[in-house]
């Protein structure tokens, strides 16, 4: 449950994203610092750290595609070791959390997904680590610390998702009408024609009609 396609369709689009760019707007805040600061030493700095990150980040990548969970933790490790501070930290954290849950780690999952929570200075990212490591609760039959952390407010394109969430885990509990009510707005915030919303129509039937 903590890894829904959906979900991992916005991850997918924002990595893409940020690997086509993502150095462009390093060097770029680097630029801007340097004429701010007047540091000579900083935009040097700065790029170091993108086109490193950018290196170890591409490694990660070849490790996932090829399903070494091993070597993306490994990576990843170093990744937010060394440059933690950027975009490509949270990304890396992320891929960490999701090979450690395959493998059943839930605990490392756990710890990487709080990081990015901590860290990413992305709201969307933060939103997605708090939307997993939710998940991971529910699979561990937390449902009160999951519930406190599908209860907060995340950017828009995730809300339908937080919905989503929010109405297994009040189905978990025994808790019908409750997350009847929560399907319907995941129902609600989800585009005509997605898959997914297909997916939470099932879950609304499944439940019946409201008594």
């Amino acid at each position: 449950m903590a890894y829904d396609l959906e979900e991992q369709e916005q991850i997918d689009e924002l990595k893409s994203w940020w690997k086509e760019y993502g150095t462009l707007v390093m060097v770029v805040v680097a630029a801007a610092s340097l004429s701010l600061a007047g540091y000579q030493g900083w935009r040097y700095y700065r790029h170091n750290q993108a086109v490193g990150a950018v290196t170890l980040y591409e490694q990660l990548d070849q490790a996932e595609r090829a399903g070494d969970h091993k070597k993306v933790r490994n990576i990843a490790g170093e990744i937010t070791a060394k440059y933690g501070s950027t975009t490509y930290g949270s990304y890396a954290a992320l891929s960490a959390a999701r090979a450690s849950f395959e493998t059943g780690d839930l605990a490392g999952a756990k710890s990487q997904l709080q990081w990015v929570m901590d860290n990413a200075s992305e709201a969307e990212l933060r939103d997605i680590a708090r939307l997993r490591l939710a998940g991971v609760l529910l699979d561990e039959k937390n449902f009160p610390e999951a519930m406190k952390l599908v209860d907060q407010k995340p950017v828009e394109t995730l809300a339908g998702l937080y919905a989503d969430l929010k109405g297994d885990i009040l189905l978990a509990q025994g808790k019908r009408s409750e997350a009847r009510g929560a399907y319907q707005l995941a129902l609600d915030k989800s585009e005509a024609g997605s898959p997914y919303r297909s997916a939470v129509q099932l879950k609304l039937d499944a439940l019946g009609e409201a008594k």
